[in-house]
């Protein structure tokens, strides 16, 4: 009855308390607060990660109240939906001291046995919230200042219904005192538990394991029962794999609230939480230096020393498998005893909100929880590979750059090599074996990278070939962790357990290593999960004898161990090395900028790149001064260059077959045949060709026409490509033959001379075609008689048979044209035969042949002399022109043929200049800056046309200074991480 009674009073006191609750200001906001902070009003919020500690349902089944029904609490009002139930603290505070005071009944009546079994349940199951005071919000700590204290104290109960409540206080502080003392041991408990993660350090003696751990048993444990030394072995190994085990678990499930927790940080941008600097940007930066120092040409005598973890194995070892449970995902192509990594590929590891995946030159981004974007992703992977492989060969030194964030990642960055050979099979090329012990001889024999050797455990440790090539490498094993992977299966199929021991130990090899680790990379199976395979290596380990037998300890097992113990050897490895190698770099910008300032000290410090694109620059311009030349400058050439493309023809196969007519009607007919002819045919088709070939001359004299001081000779090779390939590309108008054919046929068909400027100018263009063929004809004559009688006699020279022979024969037919000044362009056969009698009769011996090469070119010389006098005779024949030559005995149509020819070309080039300056130019223009953006993509390009020692020097110089930049910043954020 007593019982009821207190416990009637204690519900009163409750409901006066839950009465005088609105005394809260200013009703905040649930949503505001942090999750945790939630926890504390709303124990059943769907979004809680932090469970309460189990030992307070213990209590349960000694209270006075379970049954006793609660009175309904108003609430105050809340925003954004939630409904939190507010229990104020002195109501759970007089709930806690009933609890107490059962459980201290309970505990005298039921014995020490049950208090001390949950005591030790108590001290297993509480949490240590330590590292997580930075989630709480200010308000919390300043509660106090939304708190009105008057009416909590005139809520309270007065002196006497609390002595009624608690008839002894004397045991209520004992009880409270003891309450403090179990706090305090299971604090201590749990920190250590915790603490067991940050004692896995590397030890510095080779040959020994990488890792130590401390176990703290407690005081119970020294109480043994006396027994033979035998069993207390056995019952104390059993007794170190049980905590082992147990402080593997803690650990497991620390890391996964951790895991959630930073994933809300990484998520979430609300004011409660105090951010803190995430360790993601500081690997990226790392990871970015390592980008610049793989593309820097390591001259000067500067290397790359910066660490890196290098994945090395035998073909097949499972050094795939190991990266992917460290990067949590099935990330690289898998291939059934054929080589897949045929390239190395830098990962680098890093911690995110969403587990992805992104390559270093793409912006696509990969989610690696979805099967379709990780088939994306190894098929992309692949691709790269076979891109890099170049033809004949089987692997390729170029890497391929990898970023794979997600929570809860190690903060590393990883190579995947090749997987060293022993044989070269079929499809292989001949020297492959070499060329992978080539590539991972270049990654280790960095003095800071660390080796991450991956041994399969299910063959024989003989067959192995990377352990020689890791000793020779690292022959001291400081800066070697050796893995031994499918344990399980070496378990199975190995008879002597103690011959895997051996090779954990080191003994088997002759490689020394810092750390030795056991790993299982799943069943063999390769569409299993990670999550799958993580399990099934945790629960092999748990029923292994390896453990159970102390073979193996229980931080050298698990790639999750083996992930934090590469990540922390990884980064003291980067503060040990960063440093120095940006003094490094620093001395060797020193001495490349010296070196500029006394070879070019008036010129900037241009790279590859900013040098094309001035180049560019002034390609452009050049191209665009060929729309600035004059339309007159344009008709000059184009008109010279056609009359000079066409003036044979028009001279031998039109001119000179209409001449040898007997009346001008006839030469006239002769003249417009010829003419149509060739205008349909051959003419249309030249004029095209004389435009394209003259555009060309005048972009190749922009481009490579000196600009005083300053011209660059560096950039003349790349002219000379662009203007080239520009050329090639550039194709005229196919419609521009068919309107020209119709112009210059029009043009042809008009023989009206207007005026008599006219017709002088036609007179003197014809002068000139014929004084120039005349020219030519003598040189011809001269070169087939030899020298006349001054040249022999001033310069020595003689005449040789043939040209005498020649001499004789054109002495000859200039007797014959003097006789006849009318003659013929064609020898008669009995002509032919008088000229080789008379030759014969003065004892030269002639051929009719020669006879007839000669008389050609007599005859030409005569027929030129004769039309020449003509046209001095036309000059005053434009009044007979007028009257068509009636009643005249001069007749002046050859005139009018040059006219007609003249007139032409001016319309051709007028036609042809127009579509220069309108289409043409612009086309041109077109495909110099399509050749221009596909030379800027083209790094060898570039590197093939612009070169030269000022080129090299100002390349190394701005990738120096870049890397010293990076380094920089680099370790300025790792001292503040710090």
């Amino acid at each position: 009855m007593w019982r009821l009674r207190r416990a009637a009073v204690a519900c009163e006191v409750c409901q006066s308390l839950v009465k005088h609750s609105s005394g809260i200001k200013g009703g905040l906001p649930l949503q505001k607060l942090h999750l945790v902070s939630r926890s504390t009003y709303h124990s059943h919020h769907p979004t809680l990660k932090l469970q309460r500690p189990q030992f307070r349902t213990s209590f349960h089944q000694f209270s006075s109240l379970t049954n006793l029904p609660l009175r309904k609490l108003k609430l105050s009002p809340i925003k954004y939906g939630y409904q939190p139930c507010r229990n104020f603290w002195p109501a759970r505070l007089a709930a806690r001291l009933l609890k107490l005071r059962y459980l201290i009944l309970g505990s005298a009546v039921g014995g020490g046995y049950t208090a001390k079994k949950t005591f030790d349940q108590w001290k297993d199951m509480i949490p240590d919230l330590s590292d997580y005071k930075w989630i709480v919000p200010d308000i919390v700590w300043e509660i106090d200042e939304y708190i009105d204290l008057e009416k909590i104290r005139k809520a309270l109960p007065n002196s006497e219904d609390l002595a009624k409540l608690a008839p002894d206080f004397d045991k209520i502080v004992e009880s409270l005192s003891l309450l403090k003392d179990f706090f305090t041991t299971g604090h201590k408990l749990v920190s250590e538990v915790i603490g067991a993660s940050d004692l896995l350090l590397l030890l510095g003696s080779p040959g020994e394991t990488a890792f130590r751990a401390t176990d703290h048993g407690s005081e119970s444990d020294k109480h043994y029962r006396k027994v033979t030394d035998k069993e207390k072995i056995d019952q104390l190994q059993e007794e170190l794999l049980h905590t082992q085990l147990k402080y593997q678990r803690i650990l497991e499930r620390l890391e996964k609230e951790n895991k959630e927790l930073r994933k809300l940080v990484l998520q979430k941008d609300d004011k409660g939480i105090h951010h803190r600097k995430l360790k993601k940007s500081l690997i990226d930066m790392y990871s970015e230096v390592l980008d610049v120092l793989s593309d820097y040409d390591a001259s000067y005598n500067t290397q790359d020393h910066l660490p890196r973890v290098v994945v090395v194995g035998d073909q097949s070892a499972g050094k795939t498998s190991v990266l992917e449970m460290i990067a949590q995902a099935r990330i690289f192509p898998r291939g059934s005893g054929e080589m897949m990594t045929r390239s190395p590929v830098k990962v680098t590891l890093s911690e995110g909100p969403h587990h992805v995946a992104l390559f270093k030159d793409s912006s696509r981004e990969f989610d690696l929880t979805k099967e379709e974007d990780l088939a994306a992703l190894r098929h992309e992977i692949e691709l790269r590979m076979r891109k890099n492989v170049t033809e004949g060969c089987t692997v390729s030194p170029e890497t391929i750059s990898l970023n794979v964030k997600g929570p809860g990642l190690q903060r590393m960055v990883l190579v995947d090599l090749p997987g060293v050979i022993n044989t070269v099979t079929s499809g292989m090329a001949p020297d492959t074996k070499e060329t992978i012990f080539s590539i991972s001889k270049a990654y280790m024999q960095n003095p800071n990278a660390i080796i991450l050797c991956i041994q399969d455990g299910s063959v024989d440790a003989e067959r192995s070939i990377v352990t020689d090539l890791v000793s020779q490498m690292d022959p001291h094993g400081r800066r070697t962790i050796f893995v031994l992977t499918k344990v399980d299966l070496a378990e199975k199929n190995v008879a002597s357990p103690s011959r895997i021991q051996q090779i954990i130990e080191g003994k088997l090899f002759p490689m020394k290593a810092l750390g030795y680790f056991a790993v299982v990379t799943g069943k063999g199976n390769s569409s299993e999960s990670i999550e799958a395979i993580r399990e099934y290596e945790e629960e092999f380990f748990q029923n292994s004898k390896l453990l159970k037998t102390s073979m193996l300890k229980a931080h050298q097992v698990t790639t999750r161990n083996l992930s934090l113990a590469v990540s922390d050897c990884f980064w003291k490895m980067v503060r040990e090395s960063v440093e120095q190698q940006a003094d490094s770099f620093k001395a060797t910008r020193f001495n490349l900028e010296t070196e500029w300032k006394n070879n070019y000290p008036r010129l900037r410090e241009l790279d590859r790149n900013e040098l094309f694109e001035k180049a560019k620059n002034e390609i452009l311009d050049e191209v665009i001064s060929l729309s600035q030349v004059t339309p007159k400058h344009w008709e000059e050439i184009l008109q010279q260059s056609l009359w000079e493309r066409v003036s044979t023809h028009v001279i031998e196969n039109i001119y000179l077959p209409a001449a040898q007519t007997m009346n001008s009607g006839t030469f006239n007919t002769t003249v417009d045949i010829k003419l149509k002819q060739w205008t349909d045919k051959q003419l249309p088709n030249k004029a095209v060709e004389v435009a394209w070939e003259t555009l060309q001359e005048e972009f190749s004299r922009f481009m490579t026409e000196p600009k005083g001081k300053e011209h660059d000779d560096i950039f003349d090779k790349l002219k000379e490509a662009v203007k080239e390939e520009s050329i090639k590309r550039h194709k005229w108008n196919d419609f521009a033959e068919d309107s020209l054919r119709v112009i210059q046929h029009n043009a042809l068909e008009d023989r009206s001379i207007s005026d008599k400027q006219q017709w002088d100018a036609a007179i003197y263009f014809m002068e000139e075609a014929l004084q120039a063929r005349l020219k030519d004809t003598e040189n011809a004559i001269e070169n087939m008689i030899g020298p006349d009688w001054k040249k022999r006699w001033l310069y020595w020279k003689n005449r040789t048979q043939e040209q005498f022979v020649h001499n004789e024969t054109k002495n000859e037919l200039e007797k014959m044209l003097k006789c006849n000044e009318e003659h013929p362009a064609y020898l008669a056969s009995d002509e032919i035969t008088t000229v080789r009698k008379n030759l014969e009769s003065r004892g030269v011996e002639v051929d009719p042949s020669l006879i007839k090469d000669t008389w050609h070119q007599v005859y030409r010389r005569h027929f030129l002399k004769t039309a020449l006098n003509h046209c001095n005779l036309c000059r005053r024949g434009f009044y007979y022109y007028q009257r068509h030559f009636v009643d005249s005995e001069l007749e002046c149509n050859d005139v009018v043929l040059f006219w007609r020819i003249q007139r032409m070309l001016a319309i051709t080039a007028n036609t042809l200049r127009q579509q220069l300056t309108n289409t043409e130019v612009r086309r041109l223009e077109k495909n110099v800056k399509e050749v221009l953006e596909d030379f800027a993509e083209d790094s060898e390009k570039k590197v093939k046309l612009l070169t030269g020692k000022r080129v090299q020097l100002a390349e190394d110089l701005k990738k120096v200074r870049e890397i010293q930049e990076k380094l920089d910043a680099f370790i300025e954020a790792l001292h503040q991480e710090k």
